[in-house]
């Protein structure tokens, strides 16, 4: 076993997705955490729930929370592990979705919760179990389906307790949204040591929607992971083709039907232009049916989910990413867009516009004006390189070591500087 070194903490932490099996944001930003954490030094047990036979990586180990002390698989940076207990949840789901997947594991084995809340107790429960299992200095968990797993783990080690804020309710649900996750973002907030807001629109709600103390509020934006040039990539299109991106759930936080109402205005006057829409959501059926009321199904693509390197070719395909979201408390597309040389357009209502100079701004609603300048970017090409150039530039200050070193500041505030 590693022996950490002085200055250094051993966190537990809670979160609801870990590479490859992601199905937003999250995931990518949890991943580029722990990496930078544990290159500083750090050690961390990561907890995430998981299905039997469900998906298993070779770059991190997934142990059993009842044989949490087994071995590390190769791959698995030192100093992190991370452990699934045996549980349906998942990020961004909600009572339906709870319920329609609880239905299809019924047949399977495992003693499954009743309900959603019903599932979020017995995994909290499981929390308490490993909280007893493992050392640790401070908890760190991630949005309101770890609330009660990490407040039963505190309960459980006397640890203080980060909750790190990546999105609120009112941000998935576009108004006042489930009662009752809303009752358990407030607990979360109200009773943590500290909290981790993604970027200062975030912490705003944080503090005017829940009357949290701005004081006990530390705001750290996200990064982008470094990978391989998505430039090598072969992408083969006709001489003159243009496609537009828009990559996210198809949710109404992330403003699909902006994106279909401007790509018909675009249309209008680029003809040649191919809009491609890639994710999952609710409103994708809507989405399908409204492209076809406009007469656009000739030049719109519907991908599907993608992931991994589907992703990175997406991005290599594509000549300008949109991201229209109504509510984004940070959005990390747009920083993967422009390590790609894509130039980006994002709604004025993220946490990312805070940061970014080096793309175009809308206002969410405004369909006219996200024409304008998907037309202007597609049809001037001096403007998409001069975005291309000084986002290169712009992207040096995105790290997870810069992110890393701001957590840390929180843990030691909240450990007494131990």
């Amino acid at each position: 076993m590693r022996v950490l070194g002085a200055g250094v903490m051993r966190i537990l932490m809670f979160g609801w997705e870990f590479p490859p099996a992601i199905s937003g944001g999250l995931g990518t930003a949890c991943f580029g955490m722990t990496r930078a954490l544990v290159q500083r030094g750090h050690g961390i047990t990561f907890v995430v729930p998981a299905l039997p036979g469900g998906d298993r990586t070779s770059h991190v180990s997934l142990v059993a929370a009842s044989d949490f002390a087994a071995p590390a698989e190769e791959g698995l940076p030192a100093g992190l592990s991370v452990s699934p207990v045996e549980s349906p949840l998942r990020p961004y789901m909600t009572q339906a979705d709870y319920g329609i997947l609880r239905e299809s594991l019924l047949a399977s084995p495992g003693p499954y919760g009743s309900d959603l809340f019903a599932e979020l107790e017995r995994y909290a429960a499981a929390a308490g179990r490993i909280a007893r299992s493992v050392p640790f200095d401070v908890i760190h968990a991630h949005d309101w389906l770890s609330v009660p797993a990490a407040l039963r783990a505190r309960r459980a080690a006397g640890r203080p307790f980060v909750f790190h804020v990546h999105a609120l309710e009112a941000d998935r649900s576009g108004g006042s949204g489930d009662a009752r996750i809303v009752a358990l973002e407030r607990q979360g907030l109200l009773e943590a040591d500290h909290v981790i807001a993604v970027s200062r629109f975030t912490s705003r709600m944080i503090v005017e929607r829940y009357g949290i103390d701005p004081g006990k509020v530390s705001v750290v934006y996200n990064a982008v992971l470094r990978g391989g040039a998505v430039g090598a990539y072969g992408v083969s299109k006709r001489p003159g083709e243009k496609i537009v991106l828009f990559l996210g759930r198809i949710t109404h936080q992330k403003g699909p039907g902006v994106f279909v109402e401007a790509a018909a205005k675009v249309l209008a006057v680029l003809p040649g232009v191919t809009f491609v829409m890639a994710g999952s959501g609710d409103l994708m059926p809507q989405m399908i049916e409204r492209v076809a009321e406009l007469g656009l199904g000739s030049r719109f693509l519907f991908t599907g989910f993608l992931r991994g390197e589907e992703v990175e070719r997406m991005f290599a395909a594509s000549d300008l990413y949109v991201m229209p979201s109504v509510s984004e408390p940070f959005g990390i597309a747009p920083l993967e867009a422009m390590l790609a040389d894509v130039p980006v357009i994002l709604s004025r209502q993220s946490g990312v516009a805070e940061v970014l100079r080096h793309v175009l701004k809308v206002d969410a609603s405004d369909v006219d004006d996200l024409a304008q300048k998907i037309c202007a970017v597609l049809a001037y090409e001096a403007l998409a390189r001069e975005l291309v150039e000084r986002g290169r530039e712009e992207l040096a200050a995105f790290t997870w070591e810069r992110a890393a070193g701001q957590i840390e500041d929180v843990y030691r505030k909240v450990t007494g500087g131990q």
